[in-house]
């Protein structure tokens, strides 16, 4: 179920960065912009196409090796990972991130570089409402090769366990757990990218870790370290002074917390998360997360969410009292019979709006629409969801009564199936936009059956009656 609860959020300026590809090497510019609402997440490799955007969706994903990496035409940008987990962390739904180069400069292998110049330009909050995945049933993807695991479960609120076993006795087994999405900054922001030692010659070999250092990465030492790994950690990070600390970790550097390695893991599948498109309400449980299986959770929940938003039918009981009837609907409407085309409404809060419509024969617009195949005019099925829309909007009034509303736009409708006489519709009214001097903009539904028959967005003004 998508719910719209918070409003969007964008950064006030613009933020600017450069640094080391980790895996590429190269040095990369990268300046992070304000967004217009709506747009989310969106790369621009500047100096392949400035023109072209990357949307920041599992979809555009390429490759997961080592880090997560997405593509559209010529344009390509890896190890996102980070930087998205900083944006999310801090709660910006819409920005443009421009890079000149192929890939996100690591700083310094957390995102706490990217969090605190996040939240020393600012945020600034946005006109719209943003969507939100309220899981309402477990998920659950699994790789027995690996041994890897994410469930997610429905839950009140977001949160985030991981579990990792490297069977490495110097990491050993850890656990991280993020409650709230508040705490990111403080508690796994800082948490640093980690390898080991015997992993790095592959590595090296493959093209990767080009621009891997010491200051920017943990090295996990958990084997006696030989000359040659000397000699390939000096051709690495081009210093010679390399000691390992009794901890098993190169160069004696000090942890910024027992389990760095497990939050940094939760920062990364936090990150890959963020390609679904909208935050997630539900608890997540990872074991051994990675980027192949969380981009490919983040494939199974994306499908959930676009299904869900092709067949967005309220589920409802029609055995239980409305929430109004007629009457009271007319006590708050101004419509009267034939033209009242809304017969309950079946839910009501501050952000959407349920409402219902009996289509009988007896309608008097059959008479003419058409004679001996009577189909419900498509102006007033969008009359209909604006009498629902206008019970939504009149409510945040204390006297209802003494108002009125007026259309001011239909945009973007479409009509996926005739409505017949028998048919009982149900209309779902979502505020795109908190209602700001009288004006309401809205995402309108109509089902019959479970079924969309109908959809598009509508504007509306409240003004008091002369």
């Amino acid at each position: 179920m998508i719910q719209k609860n918070k409003i969007q959020n964008t950064i006030k300026k613009e933020i600017k960065f450069n640094g080391i590809g980790l895996h590429t090497g190269s040095e990369i510019n990268l300046t992070l912009k304000p967004a217009e609402e709506n747009s989310g997440f969106n790369f621009v490799r500047s100096d392949i196409d400035p023109d072209e955007k990357i949307q920041a969706l599992v979809n555009f994903v390429t490759q997961t090796e080592r880090c997560t990496t997405i593509a559209k035409g010529e344009s390509e940008v890896k190890t996102i990972e980070h930087l998205l987990a900083a944006l999310v962390g801090c709660e910006i739904n819409n920005c443009l991130i421009v890079v000149d180069g192929p890939e996100i400069p690591i700083m310094d292998g957390s995102s706490k570089v990217f969090t605190d110049a996040i939240i020393s330009a600012g945020i600034k909050k946005q006109e719209s409402l943003q969507g939100v995945f309220v899981v309402e049933e477990n998920l659950k993807i699994k790789d027995d090769s690996t041994g890897s695991e994410i469930i997610i479960v429905p839950d009140e609120e977001f949160s985030i366990s991981v579990m990792i076993d490297y069977e490495s006795k110097v990491l050993g087994s850890q656990i991280a757990v993020l409650n709230s999405i508040d705490n990111f900054n403080s508690q796994i922001a800082p948490s640093r990218t980690f390898g080991f030692l015997h992993e790095l010659k592959g590595l090296h070999e493959l093209g990767l870790i080009k621009g891997g250092d010491i200051n920017n990465s943990v090295i996990y030492v958990d084997q006696p370290m030989t000359k040659s790994d000397q000699g390939l950690l000096e051709s690495i990070t081009g210093k010679k002074e390399i000691s390992v600390s009794k901890e098993g970790i190169l160069n004696n550097l000090t942890l910024n917390y027992p389990n760095e390695a497990a939050r940094h893991k939760l920062l990364d599948l936090l990150g890959d998360l963020a390609l679904v498109g909208m935050p997630i309400q539900g608890r997540i449980i990872a074991t051994k997360p990675g980027h192949k299986i969380n981009t490919d959770f983040a494939k199974q929940i994306s499908t959930l969410i676009k299904n869900n938003m092709k067949n967005n039918a309220p589920s409802i009981d029609l055995s239980k009292p409305p929430l109004m009837d007629t009457t009271k609907i007319m006590e708050m409407l101004p419509h009267r019979p034939p033209f009242l085309l809304v017969d309950k409404i079946l839910e009501l809060t501050e952000n959407y709006v349920v409402g219902l419509k009996n289509v009988t024969m007896n309608e008097t617009f059959f008479e003419g629409h058409f004679p001996g195949a009577p189909v419900m005019p498509g102006v007033l099925q969008i009359e209909s969801m604006a009498q629902a829309g206008g019970v939504l909007v009149l409510s945040t009034v204390p006297d209802p009564e003494n108002y009125l509303t007026f259309f001011m736009k239909i945009d973007n409708f479409k009509f996926k199936r005739p409505v017949y006489p028998g048919d009982t519709l149900i209309f779902k009214l979502d505020l795109i936009t908190p209602i700001r001097r009288g004006i309401c903009n809205m995402r309108g539904y109509a089902f019959v059956n479970g079924q969309i028959v109908s959809e598009g967005d509508l504007m509306a003004q409240i003004s008091r009656r002369k």
